[in-house]
């Protein structure tokens, strides 16, 4: 256990500041008066870069290397670009991710009371499952150094290691381990997504999921192909337990995953490593609401229990634990009697949502 937790903030782009502001209030209103986490802020993004030719200044990267986590609003503005083309505002996430090596990027996807699915039939409790998706490798590892060539032919390679998908495997088998199961039937369950059929990279992804799953008999396993994976979730969201994926394939499995609990404000996410950790929720920057009041904080406050979470056990912090625990019970509860914002089909502003759950942790 710390003394002090320094959390290194980096509001970014569109709805970011609103929503890391709400996550930070929220936070302390858990931890009280006593609360050992320090908040000190740092620029990056689009608009940074629009203002200073720059979307993730070295100090910034610095400090969030040497912080006890980071936590993140959000990144990017529509048609700011490099010049070839690839977002200004993702630098901050992706640099982080590969130079920090944060490999383990979990997406917990749960649908809460008060909050309507639009998969027909499906109510609180019938989705509660994990995406976990390999951070680091995966066609994303191409990003600046694939080839355009003469503007006619451009490549970029998809890399998978041995060394990179057991870890991200065992991952997987070990969250399996601490969950309570698919909510269909009770069973802990990790599924391999890949394309296998198609792709030799997929293939050894497989091979070595089968290799690492003889390591845990406890846990029932199962492959599935992307594309039959996207039907599932709609179709039988309830079966699934952790799945495990490469990067492409997580990053868009886990956006049609967000849709069946309400949307991407209700999609949190970490990002972590063996030494660093990385939280924000999955959305966008939002610029077309940015600044109305209306922004959906209930993503980055569950990503910031995460945090909570992430922190505690790595320092034996009962504390924050705690804290994380009653983050996520009061979030539910809010849910539950009607706190929702507007893409939620609700009429609370964020303002309204943050005081509410601070009101509640308070109480």
């Amino acid at each position: 256990m710390k003394d002090v937790y320094q959390i290194a903030v980096v509001h970014g782009d569109g709805i970011g500041p609103e929503v890391c502001a709400a996550a930070v209030e929220v936070v302390k209103a858990a931890l009280g008066p006593d609360c050992p986490l320090r908040f000190p802020e740092y620029p990056a993004g689009a608009a940074h870069f629009l203002k200073t030719g720059q979307s993730f200044p070295q100090p910034t990267f610095e400090a969030c290397r040497a912080a006890d986590a980071i936590l993140h609003g959000a990144g990017g503005l529509p048609g700011v670009v490099y010049p070839d083309g690839t977002e200004a505002g993702l630098d901050f996430t992706l640099r982080l991710r590969f130079e920090l090596d944060l490999y383990a990027n979990i997406r917990p996807i749960k649908l809460f009371e008060g909050v309507t699915s639009p998969l027909a039939g499906v109510k609180a409790g019938d989705i509660d499952y994990v995406i976990l998706r390999e951070n680091s490798e995966g066609l994303y590892a191409a990003r600046g150094a694939g080839a355009l060539l003469r503007g006619q032919v451009a490549v970029d390679t998809l890399v998978q290691t041995r060394a990179g998908i057991e870890r991200i495997v065992r991952k997987a088998f070990e969250l399996a381990r601490q969950s309570n199961g698919a909510p269909r039937d009770g069973v802990r369950r990790v599924t391999c997504c890949d394309k296998a059929n198609v792709l030799r990279s997929y293939a050894f992804f497989r091979s070595v999921f089968d290799e690492v799953a003889k390591d845990y008999p406890d846990i029932e396993t199962e492959h599935a192909l992307v594309d039959a994976m996207a039907m599932h979730l709609v179709l039988k969201p309830g079966h699934f337990n952790v799945i495990v994926s490469e990067n492409m394939f997580g990053d868009i499995l886990s956006d049609l995953a967000a849709a069946t609990v309400g949307g991407m404000g209700m999609a949190p996410s970490a990002e972590v490593g063996d030494m660093n950790g990385f939280f924000q929720a999955a959305h966008g920057s939002a610029p077309d609401i940015a600044g109305k009041g209306i922004a959906n904080p209930y993503g980055t406050i569950l990503s910031a229990a995460a945090m909570l979470d992430w922190l505690g056990r790595g320092h034996d912090d009962e504390r924050l634990l705690r804290a994380a625990e009653q983050i996520r019970r009061v979030t539910e509860a809010c849910l539950a009697n009607g706190l929702l914002s507007a893409d939620l089909k609700g009429k609370s502003s964020t303002a309204e949502i943050t005081g509410n759950v601070c009101d509640r942790l308070a109480a």
